[in-house]
């Protein structure tokens, strides 16, 4: 798993971290059941504060994508299929959102996005 951290992201680095070990989590880079780098090791690694780690653990870890073993470290959760349906939805609506504003800004009309999507599809 490769996480890369940027000082030009305008999100902050535990929210950069959860994003990436997330999609590494849903495109299936790192399998159910695997063991996640200790909390240390991933903040020494990535030259960053264990504390902002430790956040983005517990967020994955709130959002069921991991779960903690005391004594054993954090392992990627099984994955619930309509969990994550649920993620998708929630990033394509916020993409289309955007979608929707730069057609706005561009005077696109909406007949014209369902013909660039129908499009899209095929």
């Amino acid at each position: 798993m490769d996480i890369r951290i940027s000082n030009a992201d305008p999100r902050p680095i535990y929210a950069q971290v959860r994003e990436q070990i997330k999609e590494a989590i849903l495109t299936g880079q790192v399998a159910e059941g695997a063991l996640l780098p200790s909390i240390r090791a991933l903040a020494k690694d990535l030259r960053i504060s264990v504390i902002t780690t430790k956040r983005a653990y517990d967020e994955l870890e709130r959002d069921g994508y991991v779960h903690t073993v005391p004594g054993k470290g954090v392992f990627v959760a099984p994955k619930d299929a309509e969990m994550v349906r649920e993620d998708c939805l929630r990033r394509i609506e916020g993409h289309m959102e955007e979608i929707l504003h730069l057609a706005q800004m561009s005077g696109i009309t909406t007949e014209e996005l369902k013909a660039m999507l129908e499009t899209l599809a095929e």
